[in-house]
């Protein structure tokens, strides 16, 4: 195996809205940016499966907020976890970022005095998600291709990037091996710089409301060569998952449903959030999510296992404009939520931990940036509704400025014995073994959905990370065919490589953590201790710390 090699400026792994913003940023600056998929360019992140909205406080448009009132709902709902400075350069930026959208053609909702429109989000104390319809990541998304295609700006379609490439003395970024997905061969990536924005990992479970293509890559990536990764643990189950027919288990019901009125109810016809939180359907996402699997828990859930969601008493013009791609979802399984329930249950959907970075978009690897879902510290330990959007844009940006520039002091660099192992690595993996890493996959999600889900704790984290490293020995003896075409065995067994090692990670922060804080809850320990207000770092070659917030 012999990489082909291929030269640019800054390589962008990821071309959802972080990767696309950073690279729209890198072609301001006059540097040559390549964006690279995984799957297919802007359709295979999550972005444009982004249904509710995008939060700015914008005075002028809204003279009840401003940003220090969008600061502290952050701060609240994420439990206190966020980085404060994360948290100001994201409500400080967003506005502007919306503006940016605007001029690249995304038409938002508007009002008939023609001023930006907004709804209410869970967790928001004023009125600040901005939307289209639901459909706001996919308008985002394609006004993003739209200013890509435009300035030019070079995209590769089907390559997964399986390792990054250090210097010899292990200090900086050089470069990135990716697998050619269509022929099976690999290409080495020579580049100055390296923006991860590959996302998250909501793959990791059955149930997901993420793209295929979301199985924790970027945080392996980062890891195994000593990025640092904070509050793996931290993950949020978004409360409104489609819960049928099973081909569409986990499909999201966008969170603009419960923002229009939609209320829950259980099958006694209860509108049982009264009873968890006096914000009832608009509390933070966590507390919907446990209400939500609290119920069902207790039997009082629906027919098929999930609880209902109602919207059938709003006019039918709110529904059919507000939540028209909602309304399309349903009718294509039976289901006219002008008139009859939904049914929904939580879906693995957001990771609020990841790779740590700090308000330049830095790591701790030189020339190596990170923007969106696949870093943390933004979003503490439970993700407001309408800050994942205009997170993707705010450091999208920034990534791309500092990205840029480290490219004016850079050359470009070889380490031949690292690209060779690598490729060793890689053709190691093809042979006829005992294990289908497909098969190994599906025990992964069902071993993560059992024990590291909504409710945890002590006994089942360590029960599951006993049945993982089971996993990970059978992963030195499985079953791939050489093929010199698109070779679905191989690409499962790399991701499943990947999902083991961020398993692990999250088991092992998850035991850390012994209180309940946002996303994360041990009914073993279910209180919030003021003593665990601090951020887990993990990393390769050094010992796990902590940051006091």
């Amino acid at each position: 195996m012999e990489s082909k090699i291929y030269k640019t400026d800054v390589l962008i792994i990821g071309s959802g809205g972080a990767g696309s913003r950073a690279a729209i940023e890198i072609n301001k600056n006059g540097h040559k940016a390549t964006i690279v998929s995984k799957g297919l360019s802007f359709k295979s992140g999550c972005t444009g499966m982004a249904e509710g909205g995008y939060n700015a406080a914008i005075t002028r448009i809204n003279p009840d907020d401003d940003k220090k009132i969008h600061y502290e709902d952050t701060l609240k709902g994420g439990g206190h976890l966020n980085d404060k400075e994360l948290v100001k350069t994201l409500v400080n930026n967003s506005p502007d970022r919306l503006t940016d959208l605007e001029e690249y053609g995304a038409l938002f909702d508007r009002k008939d005095n023609g001023k930006l429109n907004q709804r209410p989000f869970g967790g928001q104390s004023k009125k600040r998600t901005y939307f289209q319809s639901d459909r706001t990541g996919h308008e985002i998304i394609t006004s993003l291709k739209e200013e890509i295609i435009k300035n030019k700006i070079e995209t590769l379609d089907e390559i997964m990037i399986t390792s990054l490439i250090t210097d010899k003395k292990e200090e900086k970024v050089i470069g990135a091996i990716g697998l050619n997905l269509k022929n099976s061969t690999t290409i080495f990536f020579q580049t100055k710089a390296i923006v991860l924005a590959t996302g998250g990992a909501g793959q990791l479970y059955p149930i997901t409301s993420n793209t295929i293509q979301k199985n924790g890559d970027g945080f392996a990536l980062g890891y195994n060569i000593g990025a640092e990764l904070i509050d793996m643990e931290e993950i949020q189950f978004h409360p409104t998952g489609m819960v049928f027919p099973k081909s569409k288990a986990g499909v999201l019901v966008t969170e603009a449903v419960r923002g229009e009125g939609g209320i829950l109810l259980n099958k006694n016809n209860e509108r049982f959030m009264e009873n968890y939180d006096p914000r009832k359907e608009l509390a933070t996402r966590d507390v919907v999510a446990r209400s939500i699997y609290n119920e069902i828990r207790n039997n009082r859930g629906s027919e098929k296992g999930g609880v209902y969601l109602d919207i059938s008493h709003l006019e039918n013009e709110i529904i059919e404009e507000k939540l028209e791609t909602m309304l399309e979802q349903f009718l294509d399984i039976g289901v006219d939520i002008r008139k009859e329930k939904m049914e929904v249950a939580p879906t693995a959907h957001h990771f609020m931990g990841g790779i740590k970075i700090n308000t330049k978009c830095e790591t701790n690897i030189k020339n190596l940036f990170a923007a969106g879902e696949v870093t943390g510290g933004v979003h503490g330990a439970n993700r407001l509704g309408g800050n994942a959007l205009a997170d993707t844009q705010v450091f999208g940006k920034i990534a791309g400025k500092s990205a840029s520039q480290t490219c004016e002091n850079t050359e470009l660099t070889i380490n031949e014995e690292m690209i060779e192992n690598e490729e060793k690595r890689i053709q190691n993996l093809i042979k006829n073994g005992k294990y289908d890493p497909t098969q190994l996959k599906n025990e992964l999600k069902n071993i993560m959905w059992e024990y590291v889900s909504i409710i945890r704790n002590e006994q089942g984290l360590n029960t599951a990370l006993d049945k993982i490293k089971e996993l990970e020995n059978k992963t030195k003896n499985l079953n791939i065919k050489n093929k010199k075409e698109y070779n679905e065995k191989l690409i499962n067994g790399l991701e499943l490589i990947n999902m083991i090692t961020i398993s692990k990670l999250i088991i092992k922060s998850a035991i850390l953590r012994k209180e309940s804080r946002g996303a994360h809850y041990r009914e073993d320990y279910p209180k919030k201790e003021e003593k665990w207000e601090r951020s887990i770092v993990l990393t390769k070659n050094k010992e796990t710390y902590f940051i006091t917030r």
